[in-house]
């Protein structure tokens, strides 16, 4: 299990003065466990994360008994990208959790070579699973796309043991779309209409003469 060490954290500490540390404040919480503020190194929760992500269980130590913990929400500074804010969700052991699992898609479509263009309609799929079960990801195996007309369901999915959709069944993952050949429009030289122009323009006088 990916462990990450933790340290608790009084509120009134200042929390520009932490980051400037390489530290950032997160908090951890659960069914059974109250809102508990604490800190984590930013390298560290760094290579967890890539590690782990959000579907894969991180054992938190360093505040009581270890905690068996989910990364639920995580901040994100938007110039410099470092992490300003972690959210853990303890899990109770034996229960199932509700969890989004990110979708993988391997292979190369038939209908591609047809002209048809892959369409990932989802990206992640939310299933109902145990935490010592929930999958990295899942797979899609677009080779089942062999006709322009195809697509794939939930249903296509191999998932694995354990793991039960939340979704229906009958819901997209992905489809072929079919590019619209685009009209080209007739291009008009503009000595042509200036000729156009002034040919209108002559049949008008004369009109008037006649008058």
């Amino acid at each position: 299990m990916t462990e990450l060490n933790v340290k608790t954290r009084d509120k009134s500490e200042n929390i520009v003065a932490l980051r400037k540390e390489g530290q950032v404040p997160a908090v951890f919480y659960g069914p059974k466990e109250e809102n508990t503020p604490v800190t984590i190194n930013a390298r560290e929760f760094i290579r967890v994360w890539g590690e782990a992500g959000g579907a894969t269980i991180v054992d938190l130590k360093g505040v009581g008994e270890d905690k068996e913990v989910l990364i639920h929400e995580v901040s994100w500074h938007p110039v410099t990208g470092d992490p300003v804010h972690v959210d853990f969700y303890c899990i109770e052991r034996g229960k199932k959790l509700t969890v989004s699992v990110p979708l993988e898609f391997v292979g190369e479509a038939p209908a591609e070579k047809l002209g048809g263009i892959v369409t990932k309609v989802a990206h992640e799929l939310e299933v109902e699973v145990r935490p010592r079960d929930i999958p990295q990801s899942i797979e899609v195996d677009v080779t089942l796309l062999e006709e322009l007309s195809s697509a794939i369901t939930v249903a296509d999915l191999k998932l694995p043991e354990g793991v039960k959709p939340t979704v229906e069944m009958t819901e997209t993952i992905a489809s072929i779309t079919v590019a619209k050949e685009e009209v080209e429009e007739e291009v008009r030289d503009i000595a042509d209409i200036e000729i156009e122009s002034k040919g209108k323009d002559v049949e008008e006088g004369e009109e008037k003469e006649g008058e």
